[in-house]
């Protein structure tokens, strides 16, 4: 009954629009399977999933006004208040970045850590993607300047798998399945794991929220109604992530997103299942983790008054929350 109530509001609802930053990302997942549960229809929203194979172009619409919303990393909440803009995440997908730092089987003999990155050229996905802000923090951690290597963008997926193939890049920041895939064919080996928390913890000083929902500040002020519906539909998701088997959620996905490897891409989302936050709130000490990753090298961030508080709100996962009880 309430299901067929969803989908007659869901008809006369303005449609929202969200930009993910690689729909196929095990890092996003949570977006896809909120729209394949039909989640969204049960809220009565009708909700047009789009994807961008980098966050930096999700968020660059989100700013247009393209869309309402965009499912990327929470730094990019940071970055954009030190330049005047001012978005906050109001519900948190993953912990930890869920990110990998491949090396690539022919550069391996010459980088052992990011401390022997000198004169290389590292991939990510985009210039302005969290990507390459985690890649600019392990490199000035390890005492590399970025005037040191190269970084170039080759997005995620088959691009980044072929970057590596032919060379043009010696290693790379990447996530789920795309790691598992250049793993499982010896292309590759880890350089830095940020997929489990004691992995983040050891690379980047504590837990960093990193997939998440944001919006701007103002929409989500004056449609809080539709920013609640959108909180209960992904905290809804979050919670059966953590009471179903990798096997259960990979049987929801669309086929197309196992790349003719649905063992590959069970491994994949079976090593990535710690990644998902169970509630979906922010992690208590997680935006100054964030902060100070970004304050180390972003010249945007660094020196500058960010008010975290305004970077993200627990306000509808709460409301989710309690209502769920």
């Amino acid at each position: 009954m309430g299901a067929g109530v969803g989908a007659a509001q869901a008809a006369d609802a303005p449609k929202i629009s969200i930009m993910v930053g690689g729909i196929n990302k095990l890092i996003y997942l949570p977006a896809k399977l909120t729209q394949q549960l039909g989640y969204f229809k049960d809220e009565g929203l009708d909700v047009e999933l789009l994807s961008q194979p980098a966050g930096v172009d999700a968020e660059n619409e989100l700013l247009a006004g393209a869309v309402q919303g965009v499912v990327g990393f929470y730094d990019h909440s940071i970055d954009l208040q030190s330049k005047g803009k001012e978005v906050e995440a109001i519900v948190v997908f993953g912990q930890v970045p869920g990110e990998v730092e491949l090396v690539s089987s022919s550069a391996a003999a010459q980088i052992k850590s990011m401390a022997d990155i000198k004169g290389k050229t590292l991939g990510v996905t985009g210039l302005g993607a969290s990507t390459n802000f985690l890649t600019q923090f392990l490199a000035a951690k390890n005492g590399v300047k970025s005037s040191e290597f190269s970084v170039l963008p080759v997005g995620a997926g088959n691009t980044f798998i072929a970057a590596m193939q032919q060379k043009r890049i010696d290693a790379g920041m990447t996530s789920e399945p795309t790691a598992s895939r250049l793993l499982s064919t010896g292309q590759a080996s880890v350089l830095v794991d940020m997929r489990s928390l004691e992995g983040t913890e050891k690379a980047l000083g504590g837990a960093y929220p990193a997939s998440s929902f944001y919006v701007n500040r103002a929409w989500a002020q004056s449609h809080k109604a539709e920013a609640a519906k959108l909180a209960r539909a992904f905290v809804r998701t979050l919670q059966f992530i953590h009471t179903h088997t990798p096997e259960q959620i990979a049987e929801k996905m669309p086929k197309d997103y196992y790349a003719n490897n649905k063992a590959l891409y069970l491994q994949a989302l079976t090593n990535s299942m710690p990644m998902y936050s169970p509630n979906g709130k922010m992690p208590v000490g997680g935006p100054e983790t964030v902060l100070k990753v970004m304050s180390s090298f972003n010249p945007n961030v660094k020196g500058k008054h960010i008010d975290l508080s305004k970077t993200y709100t627990n306000e509808f996962v709460d409301q989710a929350l309690h209502a769920s009880k």
